[in-house]
């Protein structure tokens, strides 16, 4: 993990003083992509996310794949000496990235109008559970209490059971891909109206907005049919055939056919040219009429073929189809290992761990995992001495102070 740095980001530097999944997975995506990440940490605790399960003999196995790509200082950004380093190390930054609830960083003297008096060039990129404003401002936020709060959860799940939230962090990861798309549009925002004197600027969301973006079909949906729209174990409503099959082997596969030359394709993989010509298959908006009698057919004709021969016949149709895999499947398929969708990185006491590759792909300037994720304040002294100039005694000063 020595790799040269020639992402398209390299150059920036970002200041990572956020907690947990969605903001240091925005962090973490603009290191992967060649920014200089340094994690900033409370002095002997950290994120919190070090200690959050998955575990192997008591090490998290999440922070390897998360907080790669940064360096860590401790620093106390609530004392007086801790906000002088930090202002000093803004001073030198790009993008802060934080996500405290809203009011925190002002309550501290630290708002952006009191940063961008040391840097006005300054990005400052927040996610809070709720956004800056509303009046749920101040509500602590999470990701599965945002999922339900986006409308997400009410769609997810069977009619006649409760409805089920997602079974990982979905919500922090959609918010921090989001809010890394908004940090590298603020930059090149600032960067290009350069000599329009634009600046520095505040970006910020809350938790649950990155999925209600996605939701514009149920928006429209309500707005214009007043109809509140039932959960569903899977794609519902919006084409026909689609859901999950069983095959003859025991398996499952994914079968959605969004378009009518899909459904055509299908037809035809299953020797059913005759449902083209049927008033009431012919086009997917009459499908989803009589989407029972369509799954009537589909489902047995699938349940005839094993996966591998389902997927190998509608492959050859160019039917979408997958089989539904584990994590298991996933580390024996062969299009994961040559897309390096599966790296290792080094781990001071695993020795190696695997994570998820980087992406998406650059042809000229790709990114790369240039380091492992970082120890508790392993850079202090790297970034305290080489960058803002302390002397070693400053240093232990401020280590017995707490400060760091």
């Amino acid at each position: 993990m020595t790799k040269e740095n020639t992402g398209p980001l390299r150059g920036i530097k970002i200041l990572d003083i956020s907690t947990m999944i969605a903001a240091p997975y925005a962090a973490t995506l603009l290191g992967d992509f060649g920014a200089d990440v340094t994690k900033i940490e409370l002095p002997g605790k950290g994120d919190t996310l070090r200690t959050v399960g998955p575990y192997k003999n008591n090490e998290p196995l999440r922070w390897p794949g998360l907080a790669r790509n940064k360096k860590s200082i401790t620093l106390d950004i609530r004392t007086d000496k801790g906000k002088d380093i930090f202002k000093k190390l803004i001073s030198q930054s790009d993008v802060l990235i934080e996500n405290f609830r809203p009011g925190t960083m002002e309550k501290w003297g630290l708002g952006y109008d009191e940063l961008k008096k040391s840097n006005p060039n300054l990005i400052m990129s927040r996610i809070s559970g709720y956004g800056q404003t509303g009046p749920y401002r101040e509500r602590a936020g999470f990701g599965t209490p945002g999922t339900a709060f986006s409308g997400h959860t009410a769609l997810s799940g069977y009619t006649d059971r409760p409805p089920v939230s997602p079974p990982y962090s979905l919500l922090d990861y959609i918010t921090g891909i989001h809010m890394a798309l908004a940090t590298v549009s603020a930059l090149y925002s600032r960067d290009i109206n350069e000599d329009v004197g634009i600046g520095g600027q505040e970006v910020e969301m809350g938790l649950y907005e990155s999925i209600f973006r996605m939701l514009e079909f149920l928006v429209a949906e309500y707005d214009q049919n007043q109809k509140v729209r039932e959960r569903s174990p899977g794609l519902a409503g919006h084409s026909s055939p689609a859901g999950t099959y069983e095959t003859r082997d025991g398996k499952y596969v994914v079968l959605v056919c969004s378009t009518d030359s899909t459904f055509e394709r299908l037809a035809k993989a299953m020797k059913r040219e005759d449902m083209l010509e049927n008033d009431r298959y012919y086009t997917n908006s009459v499908r989803l009429k009589h989407d029972d009698e369509v799954q009537n057919i589909v489902a047995p004709w699938i349940k005839q073929h094993t996966q591998d021969e389902l997927t190998s016949v509608l492959d050859s149709y160019g039917v979408p189809v997958s089989p539904i895999l584990t994590i298991e499947d996933i580390f024996k398929d062969p299009h994961y290992k040559a897309r390096e969708n599966i790296v290792e990185v080094d781990h001071p006491r695993l020795g190696k761990v695997k994570v998820p590759g980087v992406v998406p792909k650059f042809s000229k300037t790709p990114g790369s995992i240039r380091h492992r994720a970082p120890e508790l304040g392993e850079h202090n002294e790297d970034i305290l001495k080489n960058s803002l100039g302390l002397s070693s005694g400053e240093i232990e000063e401020l280590k017995t102070q707490k400060v760091i």
